[in-house]
């Protein structure tokens, strides 16, 4: 099958395809509806929008959204466990949760409705990735607490797959597996589908002896220049899966395999925005900023203006495939993860560019960030097949002169640096607070 074939058809064609004035009225109705619900059950979002003035019946047009507070990571954790419900209890079919590393866990919590557009939007999501009914689908992300493996899992039974509920890690049995059951469509983060291609390439497999057609990958961020790694190691076509557990699990945007460019965003069920990280204002279509989602269909945790985190910017429809709906481009960072660095605001994704210029290097790299006196210092740490100080320098150099900071680059062998077991990998290691 060609990859413009794969195109050629959607899963859901009337929401995928829809005029764009009708799917701006969709989404105004909508989030009108979302508006009220959360005045009149949530009473944190009645508080949120008397304190800034406003009233469901303020929101008149879509440039009126702007007026509207947004929500925080921090107000989940400020109600734990249920205080955004916006249904009883008793009503509830799942709750997810984070792992809550950093304080309270975030919990999250579904009816039959919103578990009913969540296996939607990862179907199509995976329809778009190049899966198609009857193909088999080898799921290791993981299952439990994290809204992976069972978002993913209900998706692909959606639509039709055949759905191998391995989840993350043991990845000796996850190789056997493989080679006995011969699936066509894998799903994890990038990182573990390197471990993968490791473990087969030791079990003596070549890209053409792999079954395996489509990789389905998020979680965490990811550059072009992995995606190339993964796709010749394993032979097939990766695309990303765009989600968070706030707006409601994957299946918030997924690229389309034919042109691996962007990530649709499924807009008549989440509305986005970018906004400018210091001052919240709302920026034009193609301007980076942070991105700001409403989940416009939800019944039981609606969520209006969830302030992500992450780095991107919003792109037009491309159309080529026929989709009316806009893409997100790459994340290229999170506003909380920005480094700064004696004044200089650096995102991981900036050095992970330079990295992808040298040949030698491996995709696998690290972030250690220490201080000496008064000054911050950070060390790149990077696998690469040959211990050279030449090559050291050399991406020294280069990281000053593209992205204005100095650091310190370690060589390191291959199979060192920390890999991904089906969960998100943790890159920066912020040692400045050690004692």
């Amino acid at each position: 099958m060609s990859s413009h074939s794969l195109s050629a058809d959607y899963f859901n064609p009337a929401a995928e395809t829809m005029p764009v004035p009708e799917l701006r009225a969709l989404q105004l109705a909508q989030l009108q509806a979302t508006a009220e619900r959360l005045s009149e059950r949530v009473p944190t979002y009645r508080a949120k929008f008397a304190a800034v003035g406003v009233t469901p019946g303020d929101l008149g047009s879509l440039s009126d959204l702007d007026r509207f507070p947004f929500t925080y990571k921090s107000d989940l954790r400020d109600t734990y466990p249920f205080g955004l419900y916006s249904v009883p209890r008793t009503e509830l079919r799942r709750i997810h949760a984070s792992s809550g590393t950093t304080g309270k866990a975030t919990v999250v919590g579904y009816d039959q409705h919103d578990l009913d557009i969540f296996s939607e939007v990862v179907a199509r999501s995976l329809h778009a990735a190049g899966a198609r009914p009857g193909m088999l689908f080898h799921n290791a992300y993981g299952y439990g607490l994290f809204t992976g493996g069972l978002g993913t899992h209900a998706g692909g039974e959606r639509l039709g797959l055949g759905v191998v509920p391995v989840s993350g890690g043991n990845t000796d049995k996850q190789v056997q597996l493989i080679e006995d059951f011969e699936p066509e469509v894998i799903a994890c983060t990038p990182s573990y589908a390197l471990v993968l291609a490791d473990a087969l390439a030791r079990r003596g497999h070549t890209p053409e002896t792999i079954s395996l057609k489509y990789a389905v990958l998020g979680a965490e961020p990811w550059t072009d220049t992995m995606r190339r790694e993964v796709e010749r190691r394993l032979g097939l076509r990766a695309t990303n899966i765009y989600g968070l557990s706030e707006i409601i699990g994957p299946g918030v945007a997924n690229e389309d395999v034919s042109e691996q460019s962007g990530s649709y965003l499924w807009e008549d069920h989440f509305y986005p925005e970018i906004v400018d990280p210091e001052t919240g204002a709302v920026l034009p279509d193609g301007e980076f900023g942070v991105l700001v989602l409403s989940s416009m269909t939800r019944s039981a945790m609606p969520v209006l203006r969830y302030w992500t985190g992450d780095i991107t910017r919003l792109l037009p429809a491309d159309n080529s495939t026929g989709r009316t709906l806009r893409r997100m481009d790459g994340i290229q960072g999170r506003s909380d993860d920005m480094l700064i660095l004696r004044g200089v605001n650096v995102y991981p994704s900036q050095l992970e560019a330079v990295l992808a210029h040298f040949t030698e290097l491996r995709p696998h790299y690290q972030l250690v960030l220490s201080r000496s006196g008064a000054m911050d210092e950070l060390l790149l740490k990077v696998e690469s097949g040959r211990h050279d100080p030449v090559l050291s320098r050399e991406v020294v150099i280069r990281i000053k002169a593209q992205v204005g900071v100095s650091v310190t680059c370690e060589l390191c062998e291959d199979g060192s640096l920390p890999r991904s077991e089906g969960g998100k990998l943790k890159r920066v290691l912020d040692l400045r607070a050690v004692r």
